[in-house]
């Protein structure tokens, strides 16, 4: 049994926190400790996102919402 066995998964296809590797891995992210952590997975995501897109942003040299060379 993995480790993955005893943790919780959101699962992106129907929104549901699952315990275990239940649905396939296309369809779930995590892993996650605790049933709210899993529970909070899209905002998670979304935050994630935008910060990765917001240090792209600053290693390409402009900053969202400003033109090419943060102009």
């Amino acid at each position: 049994m993995s480790d993955g066995d005893q943790k919780y998964w959101y699962n992106l296809k129907t929104a549901q926190v699952e315990f275990g590797m239940i649905s396939p891995a296309v369809d779930r992210v995590g892993p996650f400790d605790t049933e709210a952590e899993a529970a909070r997975a899209p905002e998670t995501l979304e935050a994630r996102s935008r910060a990765w897109a917001e240090d792209d942003a600053a290693d390409d040299g402009w900053a969202p919402g400003k033109g090419a060379g943060g102009k």
